[in-house]
């Protein structure tokens, strides 16, 4: 018995790194979701037309990679390096499946024309409101994209800890996309 050991051990051996190979050629073919924005790349400074030194105004968001079972997407914006604690920029919630991008410039409403809502941000306000931080050091800006395997309202006016609390256990996958700044 002990003769055919170290040659089932080769051949187990064998059948487990042709696993490995497939899982790691599936995992290649399918990166997940991923969220850009053609302002500003993953890492670096948003410019300053995005935030409250320039226009205010929401950047262009796209992405790709969502699961089939995608039913909705949220979208919370937030800066951890805030002197009070994360301090909440942009609440969206209930974007329709078929959705990958939000353009540039969103209107600062509650019902967004194609479907979906805004809710409030730390500033008290409905819809975007871009990186504002004291003079000093850099602040990251966290852009988490959530695809979510349900529709769901938190109600007209939620801000991001209601949204956070109606998609637990329902987040199928997410994505983050940090910019940056300072003034």
């Amino acid at each position: 018995m002990s003769i055919f050991w170290p040659r089932n051990r080769f051949i187990a051996a064998a059948v487990i790194a042709s696993f490995v190979a497939i899982g790691a050629s599936q995992a290649a073919a399918q990166p997940g979701l991923q969220l850009t924005s053609p302002a500003f790349a993953d890492g670096a400074a948003v410019p300053a037309d995005f935030t409250c030194t320039g226009a205010d105004r929401s950047p262009r968001l796209a992405w790709t990679g969502a699961p089939a079972a995608t039913k909705s997407f949220a979208l919370i914006v937030e800066d951890p390096d805030a002197p009070m604690g994360t301090f909440i920029h942009w609440v969206v919630y209930d974007l329709p499946p078929a959705t990958s991008a939000l353009g540039e410039g969103v209107p600062k409403i509650a019902h967004l024309p194609q479907g979906g809502m805004q809710g409030v941000n730390s500033f008290g306000r409905v819809g975007y409101n871009g990186p504002c931080p004291p003079a000093g050091k850099v602040h990251h800006y966290h852009f988490r994209l959530y695809a979510l395997d349900s529709a769901f309202d938190p109600g007209a006016g939620s801000d991001a800890a209601a949204v956070e609390e109606a998609m637990r256990g329902h987040v199928i996958a997410s994505t983050d996309l940090v910019g940056t700044f300072s003034r």
